[in-house]
């Protein structure tokens, strides 16, 4: 499973694009810490007037340089909130790569047990040619009719489709976990792996897993947000500096001047309120997401206790006592005390408890395949940096 995981976490095709989004992030940063645009300006007064301002003679014109003075600390609130952004963007695709090894986890256990079933379908097979030959040779001896004998050879023609279908499934299930790092279906799967269980007891290490790096980073974006618009609320003043020309004299004259926004109105008190309600509300969002890990992870724990519990008793309880009608009722049919009816259906009742133990095992390793989403068992497994 371990080296799976790895090759889907290494192998993740959303790494091309989260690589792009990093760029583009990298690129507003950038784009953030970029001072304001300087004005040029010309202005004609006296111009094309009535008389004494009739043409050019009494024209004045005025050459301008304007400069908003921005100050430092809104460059930075918006370099900070471009950088915010860009742990977003990076958290963003860990929990996609993250998604897709939960993905494979679960195609994993859904593989190996198809191979535990083949084995059981392979199990069914061989109950049913001994019985098939047993029924042939008391059908020959016309102890039993020939109908017998029909229905053996039906049994027997099941279990072989059964044994291909669960070959074919098993097939397609690893060409599908295969297909999250672009292999073949050309490896093998011990079904054994689905015996390792444990009854679990006390709270499991937890790691931090990218669905709440994610959230953690949209509260991150969020507070930035607030400086960015807590350093809105004063308005820049502009300098200007220019040089106004006579026409009457030629003489020329220097312009130094200014503006400076009155905060009268407009305080941007709005989006700074706004900008915190956020805040505060992705900061519930990382204690609900918190809670409800906790809460799942107590869940699932209880779920996969009962399935070790309902094993062991398979194992100790039905499946023992299930053998044990078989061969009792074989040792009758052989005697002639039992019919082929009673063989078949002790077959198919040890069978069945056979299936039902791998699906309680699947079912403990798709339950345990959950748990070890929550804790973020595999979380190492992601590559700490994507390299545009």
């Amino acid at each position: 499973m371990t080296e799976a995981l790895t090759l889907t976490a290494n192998a993740d095709p959303t790494a091309t694009a989260t690589n792009r989004r990093l760029a583009a992030a990298d690129a507003n940063i950038r784009q953030a810490g970029v001072r304001p645009n300087p004005s040029v300006g010309l202005e004609a007064e006296n111009f094309l007037g009535s008389n004494p301002y009739n043409g050019l003679n009494s024209a004045e014109f005025t050459l301008t340089y304007q400069q908003p003075l921005e100050r430092k600390s809104k460059r930075q609130a918006r370099v900070g909130a471009a950088t915010a952004e860009k742990d977003l963007v990076r958290a963003e695709g860990r929990a996609r790569t993250w998604q897709a090894m939960t993905a494979a986890q679960v195609l994993w256990v859904e593989a190996a047990a198809a191979e535990a079933e083949i084995a059981v379908a392979q199990e069914r097979l061989l109950l049913a040619e001994r019985s098939q030959a047993e029924i042939a040779r008391r059908v020959s001896a016309a102890r039993d009719p020939l109908f017998a004998g029909s229905l053996a050879n039906t049994d027997v023609a099941n279990a072989r489709i059964a044994i291909d279908q669960a070959k074919a499934k098993a097939r397609q299930l690893k060409l599908q976990l295969a297909s999250f790092w672009g292999g073949g279906a050309d490896f093998t799967i011990d079904p054994a792996v689905l015996e390792t269980t444990i009854s679990l007891s006390g709270g499991p290490t937890l790691l931090e897993t990218p669905d709440i790096e994610v959230l953690r980073a949209q509260q991150r974006v969020s507070t930035a947000q607030i400086r960015v618009e807590t350093t809105r609320r004063v308005q820049d003043p502009t300098f200007s500096a220019g040089i106004r020309n006579f026409r009457e004299d030629g003489s020329v004259a220097f312009l130094i001047g200014g503006t400076i926004p009155l905060n009268r109105f407009d305080r941007n008190q709005g989006n700074i309120d706004r900008t915190r309600a956020e805040a505060e509300a992705a900061a519930a969002d990382i204690e609900v997401a918190e809670r409800l890990r906790l809460r799942d992870i107590a869940a699932v724990t209880i779920r996969m206790n009962n399935a070790v519990e309902e094993v062991r008793r398979i194992d100790a309880e039905v499946i023992p006592q299930a053998e044990k009608a078989v061969a009792q009722v074989r040792e009758g049919f052989a005697r002639g005390g039992f019919t082929y009816r009673d063989v078949i259906g002790a077959q198919e009742t040890l069978i069945a408890a056979k299936a039902r133990r791998v699906e309680v095992l699947k079912i403990y390793q798709l339950d345990k395949a959950e748990r070890d989403r929550l804790i973020g068992q595999w979380v190492p497994l992601i590559q700490s940096e994507s390299n545009p």
